[in-house]
Order: structure tokens, then sequence, then C-alpha cells
């Protein structure tokens, strides 16, 4: 598709970027006499409606926060051939990345970017914003009179904090990506934090923490980057341990917010001594290096990272595993990476009850004692077609001898053990159903109820189940 003219009253003078998704122009806004940045939605999807949500949905999220570290957003409108765009404040003086690959940054310097960068983070954080993407392509700077300043871009896999409180699809750019992300797991701000830590760690060494390229990879990080003072000599110990806490695999390692690494991260930069409480650069874990990682000396930081971008639910879900593995092959990691990440059973809990599931169901708990996961989990309940799991609290002293088997299946004789009771339902054209109750204490009992036709898959989701009081 041939590219207007103009848009709108924004006169499109040049392109200046362009992404999986969406095409960003320098334009001219006639009628203000001055430059901004025209962010456009790709021709290739103009007609997928979760694209376009997910593409207003980062206008929203910018709209929310009005902060000078966050790329602004002014208007938003529909081009004459349907798409959507934005416009955004335009950054004249290109992105970290492009810096990056010039060489590493000055020490101070690197400090002031990421300082900045961190407070535009704590903006959208304030604003109940995950960013899920900080990386140095994302990093753009307005040039100003004394300087110029380092803002955020790109929310395109921003979500706000009550959806990554639940499980989410794994998505981010692999050689920032926080490992909980990668995992599907439920996210806080560390995510951020993370990924704010491995941009630091190339703005001062010049390239990405672990040279990891795919998503398979970052699942298998145990431990921080090699330090820098081995990369980069002017690198002080006191900043390496503050820049590589933040990298720790375990979130619960890592500084517990923002405003902790910020402050001692300047504070290792002014005084050059490690802040009280680190663990010295000598005795933090060196990291072991895997098959298949790249080498750290090819790991440059470049301007076209990949972002493994896994859109929102599509009208089937073959279509989400088409989408996922295409980008996982764009990233570099290949179908075993995207096996290896896909593959994996996520926990899902509450109140005291708990169960692996396979990724691809999506998760809702409900009730005080109830835990409902399931594909479709509005008809689990009242469609027997639905695979999925239910575990519930029974008021019970003793194991039940029969159960009311789902409609078109048949009531089996239970299976019986000192603490389990399980039906094994025979049903016509619904995944096969096993129920199972256990006993909890002298008058409880936990009832799980699966729905799968795959044997193992069925029997790994009834083995997990559980109930912790």
């Amino acid at each position: 598709m041939d590219q207007p003219a103009r848009i709108g009253r924004y006169a499109l003078v040049r392109r200046v970027g362009a992404g999986g998704f969406a095409t960003v122009w320098l334009a001219r806004d006639e009628q203000l006499d001055a430059e901004v940045a025209v962010k456009i939605l790709s021709d290739l999807w103009v007609d997928d409606e979760d694209v376009r949500r997910r593409f207003l949905a980062e206008g929203r999220f910018l709209r929310k926060v009005d902060s000078l570290y966050v790329v602004g957003v002014h208007d938003i409108g529909e081009a004459e051939d349907g798409r959507p765009y934005m416009v955004l404040t335009y950054a004249d003086g290109g992105t970290l990345a492009d810096r990056i690959k010039a060489g590493s940054l000055e020490l101070g310097e690197a400090v002031r970017v990421i300082t900045e960068v961190g407070k535009g983070l704590k903006h959208l954080h304030t604003r109940g914003v995950l960013h899920r993407d900080v990386k140095p392509a994302n990093v753009l700077f307005r040039t100003e009179p004394g300087g110029d300043r380092a803002m955020l871009g790109d929310l395109g896999l921003g979500k706000a904090v009550q959806d990554v409180s639940q499980l989410t699809m794994p998505g981010g750019t692999p050689a920032y990506v926080a490992p909980e992300q990668v995992r599907g797991e439920r996210l806080d701000h560390r995510a951020d934090l993370y990924s704010l830590g491995a941009v630091a760690y190339a703005a001062f060494t010049g390239q990405a923490p672990h040279g990891v390229a795919s998503l398979g990879a970052v699942m298998q990080i145990d431990s921080p980057p090699p330090s820098m003072t081995t990369l980069r000599e002017d690198v002080s110990d006191a900043i390496d341990v503050v820049v590589r806490r933040a990298l720790e695999p375990d979130r619960d390692k890592r500084w517990p917010d923002l405003d902790s690494f910020l402050n001692a991260l300047r504070e290792a930069h002014t005084t050059g001594k490690v802040p009280v409480g680190l663990v010295p650069a000598a005795e933090m874990p060196t990291p072991v290096p895997k098959a298949g990682d790249v080498d750290q000396e090819t790991a440059l930081v470049t301007a076209n990272e990949p972002t493994v971008a896994v859109p929102a639910k599509r009208s089937s879900r073959s279509r989400v595993i088409a989408t996922v593995l295409a980008v996982v092959l764009a990233a570099g990691g290949g179908y075993g990476g995207y096996r290896y990440v896909l593959s994996r059973p996520v926990k899902v809990e509450a109140n005291g009850l708990s169960v692996e599931v396979p990724r691809e169901w999506s998760q809702k708990a409900q009730a005080d004692t109830q835990l409902l996961v399931a594909t479709e989990t509005a008809g689990w309940q009242t469609d027997t077609s639905v695979e999925g799991v239910y575990l519930g609290l029974v008021a019970a002293s003793t194991l039940p001898t029969s159960a009311t088997a789902p409609e078109g299946c048949t009531s089996p004789t239970p299976e019986t053990t000192d603490t389990t009771a399980t039906f094994r339902y025979s049903c016509n054209n619904v995944p096969t159903v096993v129920e199972q109750y256990r006993k909890v204490d002298a008058s409880t009992l936990l009832r799980v109820q699966v729905r799968e036709d795959n044997p193992k898959k069925r029997q790994a989701v009834l083995d997990s189940a559980e109930y912790k009081p």
C-alpha cells in the first residue's frame, strides 16, 4: 500500500522507524507549525481487530501519563484507508540503541540516562501501567536548549497492572526481558526493573547482559550476567554490583523498587563505594555458559532487536499458536525455543487452592473456596465439551461412594484408597472426565474435576492439584 503524502492535518516528511505492527513517520503539524511523530498501523494488520485494539491501548496508556520522561501522545485518528494512527512527541535525538552501537556511554551520561528512563517507568507504574518492553531501542532522545532528555516510548506490549496480575502469555525482547515474563507468570514492577537493569548494563558495556537471542534461552538464565568490570576498566565494583542486583533471575533478590535501584546507582557513581548491605562483586555468582548462548563479544546492542510480541486472544487457538511461532522464529529462537516455552505448565493459585495447567488454558479464580481453570471459563460449568479443571472444598467427613455424572457420561464405581475416591467417566463427544475427592482433614474434602482427552496431560493436572490452608 502506497503511503499518502499526509494523514489528517499532518504532512508526512520521511519514515523514521518501522516494526512488526506499525511504521513511524516524521510529520509536520501545519496548523501548529510543529514537528511530530505519526505512528501508523501497518496495512498488514488493518483487518485484525485484536491488533487494532492493542494499538489503540498503547495510546490510552501514553495518555495516562503526563511525564517529561515518557513519549506523549497528542492526537489519535484514522486514515482514509482505515488504519488508525497516533501523533506522538517527536524524538529528534535518535535512540539509545543508536548511541550504544557507537560504543558504551560515558559513566556519568549512562547514570543520567538510566535515571531519566527510571523516572519515566516510575510515572507509568504510578498510573498502573507496566511497560514490559524496556530496551535501548525504546529509549528516545529529544533535543532541548540545555542538552537532551531521555524518554521512554513504545508501549505496544504495555499492560495495566490489574491485567498482568493474572497469568500472561510470554512477550518481550529476549536480551532485555525478565525471566518471569517469559515464563508467563504474574508480573509486577520488578519485571520492568530487570529490563531497566539490562539497559543499564548495555549502556555501561556496549552489549546486552547475557547475549541471549530466544525466549527459551532466557528461561535457562540462573545467575546475574558477567561482571561489567571485566568488560570495561573504569566501571567500579560499586556500579557493577548495583546493576547486577537488578539482573537477578529471582525477582525476590532484586532491588525492591525503582527508587532503591536508582538511588543506589547514583550513590555508587558519586562515592565509588558499594552501598551498605550489597554483596561484593567478587562474591557474586559467575554465570556458566550454556549451549546455544551467543558469545558476549558478538552480542552487541542493535537498533532492531526483535520484540516477541504475542497479540491478545485471537479468534481461534490455532491462530494464537501460529502467531507465537512466527514471532519466536523471527527472534532467532527457533521452533525448539517456542516449544520449550509453551510446553511448560503454569501454576494457578487462589485462597490455598493451586494447580498446574497447560499454558494455553486461560485462568480465572472464582469465589473464596473455588478455583476454575479452563479454555473458556464462562462456559465450563454448563458445557462439558470445554476442557479444564475445577477445584473446590466440600464439607464432608467421609469420601463419597457415588457421584452425579456430567451430561452424556456414565457413572462408574469409584477407585478408592484410604484418602481418595476417584471417578473416571466415559463420555460421548466430550473430553474424558476424571473427578477425585481427597481428604483434607476430619471435616473437609478437596474436590478436583479434570476434563481433558490427553491422558498424560489429564493426570499431570490431577496430580498437581492441592489445597494448603
